[in-house]
């Protein structure tokens, strides 16, 4: 029998035994050689009592009281008041509300007055010079008030219109008044009266107006409007244009009066307030007659279309 390959096999097997081992320790030589030094060894903390958290759905907030509670902050005043307050009765609810009697609220009325010059004015054209002038007074409350009303013109040294007015005015709304009274006419030729009433006041974007018709003893019916705005280019420098138109219900010709509009005046005056109670002014008027009035100023010798720069003053008081 022979022995010899067995024995080269078990040889062959131990060989590759020894290899291996000899690897394996090269391998842990080389990594033991590259690792970090051992940290040195650190005493072990001491463990921290911890306090049990307590469970919220085990506490019963309602039976807590959060004014014992310190939550930083100082403690609340009481509320609770150290006189207990004694409870409403019948007689105090009658002093609280107090039957009233009627007006007894009402606040006296008050009486008051005012007179503005709203113009005053001369000129002087080539036909001549003239003056004229416009005013107005109350006297009176709030809701019931007099009012006078005036306006006239001269030329050279002859009154050519004079008239006024006595009016009651009764106040509709915050911003208009209702008048009623009558009209004198002093000028030109006879005197004539007039029943007259109207309504005054401040229409919308300021603009002032005036609205008045006539009542004649012949039936003959007149009407004036009249409309002037503000505007204010400083606070003492004043432009204030101003338009006036009137009407009559048939020819008049004696007082040289057409049928339908009669005249239309327009005006622009720059005025300076040296104070809220006076001011002078300058401006420029134009005149222009229409209609029948027209033919009858012709007739006379007149014109019909006039245009004039006027100087005057504004006050009151």
């Amino acid at each position: 029998m022979n022995m010899r390959p067995h024995l080269s096999l078990g040889l062959l097997a131990a060989a590759l035994t020894l290899a291996l081992s000899a690897q394996v320790q090269a391998q842990q030589h080389d990594h033991a050689a590259h690792a970090p030094p051992a940290p040195a060894q650190q005493k072990p903390p001491v463990p921290v009592e911890e306090t049990p958290k307590a469970d919220d759905s085990e506490t019963d907030h309602s039976q807590m009281d959060h004014s014992t509670m310190d939550h930083g902050t100082a403690a609340k005043a009481p509320t609770d008041p150290r006189e207990p307050i004694p409870a409403v009765t019948d007689a105090d609810r009658a002093a609280a509300f107090p039957s009233l009697k009627p007006h007894a609220m009402e606040h006296a009325p008050a009486f008051n007055s005012l007179v503005m010059i709203n113009r005053l004015e001369g000129w002087d054209a080539d036909h001549g010079t003239g003056q004229a002038w416009e005013g107005s007074a109350w006297f009176g409350t709030d809701l019931n008030r007099l009012w006078l009303r005036s306006e006239g013109e001269r030329e050279g040294s002859r009154t050519e219109s004079s008239e006024l007015e006595v009016l009651y005015g009764r106040s509709v709304s915050p911003w208009w008044d209702v008048v009623v009274g009558v009209k004198q006419d002093f000028r030109p030729a006879d005197s004539r009266t007039w029943a007259a009433f109207g309504v005054q006041g401040l229409a919308p974007y300021k603009f002032e107006m005036s609205a008045t018709a006539y009542v004649g003893e012949s039936g003959q019916v007149m009407a004036t409007v009249e409309a002037e705005y503000e505007l204010l280019l400083t606070n003492r420098l004043i432009l204030q244009p101003l338009v006036e138109a009137s009407f009559s219900s048939k020819d008049v010709p004696e007082y040289g009066e057409g049928t339908g509009l009669n005249k239309v005046e327009a005006g622009l005056r720059l005025r300076y307030e040296i104070n809220r109670r006076f001011a002078p002014y300058v401006g420029v008027v134009h005149e222009r007659l229409f209609g029948d009035t027209a033919d009858y100023r012709r007739g006379e010798g007149g014109d019909t279309r006039d245009t004039r720069f006027v100087a005057g003053v504004r006050f009151w008081f």
